[in-house]
This record gives structure tokens, C-alpha cells and sequence, in this order.
């Protein structure tokens, strides 16, 4: 089902997009009912991925990019159930609260909307808030433990960092094609870096802030938009690459997370991409979410898209902080690819549909994957441990 991609030393679970040089496997189509204020997916076996490994050497986590045609439902995409692979994990006793620390990377002609950043901070924001409670995706991290005890939901919020370091060389090879055509507004890229030039600025951050490493932290790095992002450098013109959405063989991915040095967890989120000319999509328009449109809750379609994978790498990094050792099915599925695209039971009005309720402000997430509804029903993608 999905394309192999081998690399020495690194793994990532990635949130992935399927281009027409990848074969869509579609079955299923989704059943929405777009004239009420509440609606749910259809239950179906959602087999609709991208050619591309959940991981790939240590990164993990891919967010996969996806195509607008599939299908919907609540069970997993991979091969549950999640199986501990003998390491550590977040969020326990012994480490402490996990803290999560936004970097918006906005270096010189690549600002970021100060709106796209504070709807961001505000979601994490709330997530920390709303620590120990049942009722959202976080909670059904709860049923994993690792050698250093069991995931509690205790979450705090770092503070937000704004880097303004200059973008390095490209490392990955910028194609003419891609420079054009690959956003909604018609926009392309303008530069190219590869997962060892993301490390080296995240390095540079919470080195410059001496920041922890440790499994208490995580430093999530929003990329600005135009920059584009791949695992490795050289050609992006070859599948033996992986790459955020482009008109290549090497498109792949919207998101992933991995860890560097000691216990350096980080999160890599490029800026999101929908309504694509490409065709492909990292957000609600996807037609195995049967939305027919992107969701904007809050009124920002790139912040309000941008919220799911961030709760998708965060979830992951809490269950296999070193992407070797954690909670991943047989098939290298974390707890977000599982339920990557499945949103569940929505309430709002179209175009702003959500499915979280947290500290009072509404957003739409992709659901997370429990171990436990899995064994009691065949299903496993929940809302919240209350739901299960």
C-alpha cells in the first residue's frame, strides 16, 4: 500500500499526499450530509494512501498528502493493533508535563501572518489547558505506557518562539515546475531544504534559548510558506526522494516527527497546502473527508488546516518519541496514521465544521487511534477516550 523508503538514521511518520505518479487505491466513497449542522462519516474500510511509508529510517509520524477522490470511515488505516516496541514515551510521572514549544520560522521574505500564528498558539494554548480532561483526542493517549511509566494528559505550552535565522542554501534541488501553481492563490516555492537543514535550525533555536532535551519537550517548527521541504537533499525529481506536495515523483508528505542528538523530539509542519492546482490536498477538502471544501472553524483555512497535523505529531511524539522504540502497528502505523483523514461525527455549518470543543474554542482534528476500542470493536479512531 504504500511506497518503502529506507534511510539510515532517520524515521518519520509522515502525513502524505498521492499524486498521479502514485496509484490511489480507492474503496469506498463518503457518505456526508451537508445540509445539517451535525453529521459523521461513513463507516467504510478507508484504504485511500499515498505511495509512502508511514516511516522512513528515523522519521515517523508522515502526515501523508491525499488526493481529492477516496473514501470515509472510523477504522484504522494500518494493521492495528499498536504494539510497545520496549522504549520510552512523554508525558509520564517520571518525565513530567510535556511541554510543547511552537517556532515559527520567518526568515527574511517569508513573513508569516501574525493570525496563522496566534489561532496556532491559541489551540496549543488550550490543549494545556485542558489537561486531564476526556473529551478530545488527547485523552486516549492515556492508554499507553512505556519503561518510564503511563502517558497522563498534562501538557503546558512553551513559549512561542519567533526565528528569524536566514533560510540556508537549498539543500534539495528546486524544480521549475514547482516555482508556481502549487498553492490555492496560485503561488509555487521559491526554495527547497531537506530534513538535516530543518535539524540544524531547530538545533539553533533551543540551543540559543537553552532549551531542555529531554522527553518532557517537544519544538514543533512551522515553515514559512513557499519552502518546500524533503527528506533528503539533491533531486526532488526522483521517487527516491520524499517531498512536501509538488508536480514531482518525489511528492509525499504534509508533516512528520522524529528526534535528533539526546532526546531532541521535533516536529517538521511545512505550510499547508489545499484547494492544490496539483490536485492533492494536506487538508479537509479532501474527498475522503466527503466535506467538499476546507474547514475553517476559526476563519483561517491555513491555521485551521494546519492544527490537525500539529495534533497528529504532537500525539505521535507522546507515544514513540524516538520513532524506533514506542507504539506502531506491524506496518510502522503510529497512533495519528492510523486515523490520519478520519474526522469522525462533525457539528457547525459547512465550511466551518468541527469536532474538538477545547476551553471553549472549536477546532477540527483528525481522530486518534485507542488500543482498547480497537480489541471491543474492529473500529479504533476516537474523538476522546469518552467516546470510546
Amino acid at each position: 500500500m504504500a511506497r518503502a523508503f529506507r534511510r539510515s538514521g532517520l524515521r518519520a511518520t509522515l502525513t502524505v499526499l498521492t499524486l498521479g505518479t502514485a496509484a490511489l487505491l480507492a474503496a469506498g466513497t463518503a457518505a456526508f450530509a451537508a445540509t445539517t449542522t451535525s453529521s459523521s462519516q461513513a463507516a467504510s474500510a478507508c484504504v485511500s494512501k499515498a505511495q509512502t511509508a508511514p516511516r522512513e529510517g528515523s522519521i515517523a509520524g508522515i502526515v501523508s498528502a491525499v488526493a481529492k477522490s477516496g473514501c470515509a470511515g472510523n477504522t484504522a488505516n494500518g494493521t492495528p493493533p499498536l504494539i510497545w516496541h520496549g522504549g520510552a514515551v512523554m508525558a509520564t510521572a517520571l518525565t513530567g508535563p510535556l511541554v510543547i514549544t511552537p517556532i515559527f520560522w520567518t526568515p527574511a521574505g517569508h513573513p508569516m501572518d501574525p493570525a496563522y500564528k496566534g489561532l496556532i498558539t491559541q489551540y496549543l494554548s488550550d490543549v494545556a489547558s485542558a489537561s486531564g480532561r476526556n473529551d478530545n483526542v488527547y485523552s486516549t493517549a492515556t492508554e499507553y505506557s512505556g519503561t518510564d511509566g503511563t502517558i497522563r494528559y498534562q501538557i503546558q505550552l512553551g513559549a512561542p518562539i519567533n526565528a528569524t535565522n536566514p533560510l540556508p542554501a537549498n539543500g534539495c534541488k528546486l524544480m521549475p515546475a514547482d516555482t508556481k501553481a502549487i498553492y490555492a492563490d496560485g503561488s509555487g516555492y521559491d526554495a527547497c531544504i531537506d530534513d538535516a537543514q530543518v535539524i540544524a535550525e531547530t538545533n539553533s533555536v533551543v540551543a540559543a534559548g537553552k532549551l531542555p532535551r529531554n522527553l518532557s519537550h517537544i519544538y514543533v517548527l512551522y515553515l514559512p510558506k513557499h519552502v518546500e521541504s524533503c527528506f533528503f537533499a539533491g533531486a526532488v525529481s526522483t521517487a527516491k526522494n520524499a517531498c512536501t506536495i509538488n508536480y514531482e515523483p518525489s511528492a509525499a508528505y504534509c508533516a512528520y516527527h522524529s528526534q535528533f542528538g539526546s532526546n531532541t523530539v521535533y516536529a517538521n509542519m511545512p505550510f499547508p497546502i489545499y484547494t492544490s492546482p496539483v490536485g492533492f490536498t494536506c487538508s479537509s477538502d479532501a474527498r475522503v473527508t466527503g466535506f467538499g471544501g476546507v474547514q475553517a472553524p476559526n476563519g483561517n483555512p491555513d491555521a485551521d488546516t494546519e492544527i490537525s497535523p500539529t495534533s497528529h505529531e504532537v500525539m505521535e511524539s507522546m507515544t514513540d518519541p524516538d520513532t524506533s522504540t514506542g507504539w506502531y502497528d506491524s506496518s510502522g502505523f503510529e497512533n495519528g496514521d492510523e486515523c490520519a483523514y478520519v474526522f469522525g461525527p462533525v457539528s457547525g455549518t459547512k465550511g466551518a465544521f468541527f469536532n474538538q470543543t477545547i476551553n471553549k474554542h472549536h477546532y477540527l482534528t483528525q481522530e486518534e487511534f485507542s488500543n482498547n476500542s480497537f480489541f471491543a470493536s474492529g473500529g479504533g479512531c476516537l474523538q476522546g477516550e469518552n467516546a470510546a
